[in-house]
């Protein structure tokens, strides 16, 4: 493990101890190694300590180093009492291929807030599944890390880390509806790859529940077979809504002919018969929310605005 990054100017004053959050990489490597650089310097000049694990530095393959290491190092960070924020460096590909080899007890047991997307949802639908624990599906490292951070993204996580209840609102398309129930989801590809393993979310916890998802560069035709994969395992079934993010860019195929996003959301939608709500603000882009996943939500969607809300202690 290195040494917490960014000790100097703009920490926390002594008589405090600053909070601390710490950098893994549990899927692909990190191909711009400067950016958690710069994702350090955001947290520690807003007081934090950094500490990033060897995973952020690390290629093997495609990957942030050997399996055994990023599994070793984020099942080390997310029971680390130590740090109050545990930070997925990026996505990728190779979760799935370690999950396996984490003790979710464990991590429940230590309830060390764990954040990350697109390749994250691996861990965030296993942790459900496996121990019903909460996590978040919002910003990577290197979302801290890009040259110019957005700052409602970046803000927002830690608005929600320090708020006992959490509301946000966003334009949306769908139904005027209200729901509450158990949040999951996140990438689609990964929740359809997911689909039939001990790491999906239960029966149980979908019974009720809300469902999201986002995903990126993937055809138009991809994005509907995946939402019919999971309409047909009856994945869906037990869900009172349905919130959609970004899937741009969206790739056109040669013999597309006029299918798009649109049609494969308007299947989505008649097949489904419940709410399907576009526009949440996640994805793979630079402006994107903070998601417990695995936490009661409540949501209501009136004239086109739409209001999800929930308890952090939930």
């Amino acid at each position: 493990m290195r040494p917490p990054l960014g000790s100097g100017p703009g920490t926390m004053a002594r008589s405090r101890r600053p909070q601390r959050v710490g950098f893994v990489a549990p899927s692909g490597y990190v191909t711009e190694p400067a950016a958690i650089d710069r994702a350090a310097q955001w947290f520690t000049v807003r007081g934090w300590q950094v500490q990033a694990g060897d995973s952020c530095f690390e290629r093997h393959l495609r990957f942030a180093g050997a399996d055994a290491l990023r599994a070793e190092e984020l099942q080390r960070f997310c029971t680390d009492s130590s740090l109050d924020l545990v930070l997925s460096a990026r996505g990728g590909y190779g979760l799935t291929r370690i999950l396996d080899r984490l003790d979710y007890a464990a991590i429940r047991a230590a309830g060390r807030p764990i954040c990350g997307y697109s390749d994250f949802t691996a861990f965030t639908l296993a942790y459900l599944a496996q121990a019903g624990g909460v996590s978040l599906h919002g910003p990577s490292a290197t979302d801290f890390g890009a040259p110019e951070p957005h700052a409602i993204t970046c803000e927002t996580l830690l608005e929600v880390l320090q708020a006992g209840e959490y509301a946000t609102r966003f334009a949306a398309d769908g139904p005027d509806c209200t729901a509450e129930g158990l949040l999951w989801g996140g990438n689609l590809a990964l929740a359809s790859a997911l689909l039939g393993t001990p790491f999906f979310p239960t029966p149980a916890q979908r019974r009720g529940s809300i469902a999201f998802f986002e995903d990126v560069n993937e055809p138009a035709y991809k994005v509907e077979r995946m939402f019919l994969q999971l309409l047909q395992a009856g994945a869906l079934d037990r869900c009172k809504a349905v919130l959609l993010g970004s899937f741009e860019p969206v790739p056109p195929q040669a013999n597309d002919n006029g299918f798009t996003l649109g049609h494969a959301i308007d299947t989505l939608r008649q097949r489904l018969h419940v709410p399907v709500i576009t526009g949440l603000p996640i994805g793979h882009v630079a402006h994107k929310l903070t998601l417990p996943v695995g936490a009661r939500v409540s949501l209501r969607l009136a004239d086109g605005l739409a209001t999800l809300g929930w308890s952090t202690g939930a």
